[in-house]
């Protein structure tokens, strides 16, 4: 029988000769010296499929490693199992939580009166060595997953066998333990640790607006849908985000900050939240400066290029560095500055159309993808800088062992502004999604500790607003197109959810509006 094979993201189709009813597992071993990384699943036909699979008719099969989204959910699922199973040898039947994505890994809660021990954490990551070593087969029970007896739901698939799952490390962290692994990037490698303190405290600040709202499960969220709750639930997390907004803008004016930065990775909210703060420091009786930093690219010609030739807008070399730095500084000294704006049309900045000149105590808003790095501001005084981190940090999880990752909150919201604002699919979202979490990893979370405030732009509610606009443009995605199987796999995500169908509710100058329309902020 005749298939069509793909050997990882850049590699060529090839024709290959395979038995009937051979396994995918037994394609891997057949071209195993062409592999770079370990293959932990299959797209079939644009269908994801675990590498137990077996082939039975001519097909299209894609291997994937780590470096694919879905493949790399496998690896968290399948470590996590592994982990869970590993608790329960060494400590005995105790509850465990994977709550949050964290310091390059999952930070995990062992409940119980005392908090784990560094022995203890380094007795767990021994016997989750003896299980991979072991290459125990996983085994599918019903709705749950299984290793030697001990079962837990996940709601994805898994790799055959813990012996797939090489690379992993335990810490102790705060009251928990971080279960850490590789990034897609570099997918045999831990990566290095950088504790982030401050993303740390956004979460721990999310976990405490959720018991406010009294909603932890998404099993929660659901109920309140379901008996109509949750039209408090909304008026409850506006006001969180109100609040929030006016305790920064205080600390603002107490600290006399002129330069504000706000910077945070796609589809945070930036643009509502800047506007908002806007609001809230004129309250402070402050007349603050909004401005971004696209009027500041070079000239085209000069736009750096990316691996494939192509004019690369997102690194910061793409920016006039020393023009911005220039103009902020004659700002802040009370000149009068010819502001250029830039032409995307023919890439060039114009002059003569915005000059500008604020007073000594009148604040200048900056929201861009680079505002944290310091590369930046290099030649504005840190003593003038305030600098914001923005990013929708969900605390809201399926269940004990099932969290949300904030990547899929994110995709969702930019999935439903692309269809309703930008003429896109929900296909050439997903499609280009994979390049915007490149430009991410690479300018914006690495300067998240920067930051001298969080801002959690989540709505737990959120997901059940954007599940009605989301889902008919998912099922318009097609089985021949390569994105169909991150289609599937988000329509089995918003199944967990009850839809909220009258979001009339939602404030005017909400975040989510920003998404989903009827914004007056943008």
């Amino acid at each position: 029988m005749e298939i069509m094979l793909k050997i990882g993201p850049r590699e060529q189709e090839i024709k290959k000769e395979i038995k009937e009813n051979c396994t995918v597992a037994d394609i891997v071993e057949e071209v195993r010296g062409r592999l770079p990384y370990t293959i932990l699943v299959a797209r079939i036909d644009n269908e994801i499929v675990e590498l137990t699979q077996k082939i039975n008719k001519p097909c299209k099969i894609e291997l994937l490693d780590m470096r694919n989204q879905s493949a790399n959910l496998i690896y968290q699922y399948s470590l996590s199992l592994i982990y869970l199973k590993a608790v329960n040898d060494v400590l005995g039947e105790t509850i465990v939580e994977i709550q949050n994505s964290i310091n390059k890994g999952l930070y995990t809660m062992i409940r119980r009166k005392q908090p784990v021990t560094q022995a203890e954490v380094d007795g767990i990551e021994k016997r989750m060595h003896e299980l991979v070593e072991a290459d125990i087969l996983y085994k599918k029970e019903g709705k749950c997953h299984s290793l030697e007896g001990f079962e837990a739901f996940f709601c994805g698939l898994m790799v055959p066998s813990t012996g797939y799952i090489k690379y992993f490390e335990l810490r102790k962290y705060r009251r928990g333990v971080l279960l850490r692994f590789p990034h897609p990037k570099n997918p045999s490698i831990i990566p290095e640790y950088v504790d982030e303190v401050k993303l740390y405290g956004a979460f721990g600040e999310a976990t405490n607006w959720g018991r406010l709202m009294e909603v932890s499960y998404v099993e929660d969220l659901n109920a309140k849908v379901r008996n109509g709750d949750y039209k408090e639930l909304i008026q409850l997390s506006e006001a969180l985000h109100e609040k929030k907004v006016a305790e920064l803008a205080d600390i603002i004016k107490k600290e006399k900050k002129r330069i504000i930065l706000i910077a945070g990775p796609s589809s945070s909210g930036k643009t509502t939240f800047a506007n908002r703060l806007l609001i809230q420091l004129k309250v402070n009786g402050l007349k603050p400066l909004y401005m971004g930093t696209d009027d500041y690219f070079v000239e085209r010609e000069s736009t750096p290029l990316d691996e494939n030739g192509e004019p690369n807008f997102e690194d910061l070399e793409a920016i006039d560095i020393q023009l911005f730095n220039a103009n902020m500084n004659s700002l802040l000294a009370g000149e009068v500055v010819d502001l250029p704006s830039f032409d995307f049309l023919d890439g060039h900045k114009k002059f003569g159309k915005r000059r500008m000149k604020i007073t000594a105590d009148q604040p200048i808003i900056i929201e861009g993808i680079h505002a944290l790095n310091k590369e930046l501001t290099a030649l504005i005084p840190d003593a003038e800088k305030f600098k914001i981190y923005i990013s929708p940090l969900t605390q809201l999880n399926i269940d004990e062992h099932n969290r949300i990752p904030t990547t899929d909150a994110r995709m969702l919201r930019r999935m439903v502004r692309d269809y309703n604002f930008r003429g896109h699919s929900a296909k050439s979202t997903i499609n280009a999604w994979p390049k915007v979490r490149t430009g991410e990893d690479k300018n914006i979370f690495p300067f998240s500790n920067e930051a001298d405030a969080f801002f959690n732009s989540v709505h737990l509610y959120e997901i059940s607003v954007l599940k009605k606009y989301a889902e008919p443009l998912l099922k318009d995605i097609k089985k021949e197109d390569i994105e169909y199987s991150e289609a599937v796999r988000l329509l089995k995500f918003l199944d967990f959810f009850e839809a909220i169908e009258d979001d009339s509710i939602i404030a005017n100058n909400s975040i989510l509006r920003e998404f989903i329309g009827g914004s007056i902020l943008v």
